[in-house]
């Protein structure tokens, strides 16, 4: 939960420092190919979460991997570095979108579903998101297969957990706390 935290304050400190330069736009370009990049490649993750590589080397690769991003981009990274916090880049990125996002007046609604949505259930989502939040709501859907059945909708600090494997999860727990 601290980690979780920790992310939204350093996203907060990035989007400051965005509005300051008035770079928001070209940093949240920048966010956006971190998330994608760390969810494409097993290899990146398993890099930056480990101890064992040290904290300049990751410098170095994540220097290559994102070269030509913003200076508050690149900056970020080498905080994170030095902080020895680069294990959160990729949920610092996601805060750091869900941020913008708001602050443009609109909602990014993260959907993890076992399969993937059609295009009338994301119409439903938008609607019932839009009536919720107020604001204009994008979907992103996340395939997961291990949630089993269900959703698990994100829309910025609130999530509901509608998934099978949850609710697998609170049965199980009801049972061995009644033993």
């Amino acid at each position: 939960m601290s980690d979780s935290r920790a992310a939204i304050r350093y996203a907060k400190a990035i989007l400051d420092l965005a509005v300051e330069n008035k770079a928001t736009e070209a940093v949240e370009k920048d966010m956006r190919t971190i998330v994608d990049t760390i969810s494409d490649s097993t290899d990146l993750k398993e890099m930056l979460s480990s101890p064992v590589i040290s904290g300049d080397v990751k410098k170095k690769v994540l220097n290559e991997v994102f070269k030509g991003s913003h200076a508050i981009t690149d900056g970020m990274i080498g905080m994170l570095v030095d902080n020895k916090r680069v294990a959160m880049l990729n949920e610092v990125a996601l805060k750091y979108i869900i941020l913008n996002e708001q602050l443009k007046g609109n909602d990014v609604a993260y959907v993890t579903t076992a399969v993937p949505m059609d295009e009338a259930l994301e119409k439903k989502v938008l609607k019932h998101v839009a009536s919720i939040t107020g604001n204009e709501v994008t979907v992103e859907n996340k395939v997961d297969e291990s949630i089993i059945g269900g959703f698990v909708l994100r829309v910025g600090d609130l999530q509901y957990d509608a998934s099978i494997s949850n609710k697998l999860n609170n049965l199980k727990r009801e049972f061995t706390n009644s033993l």
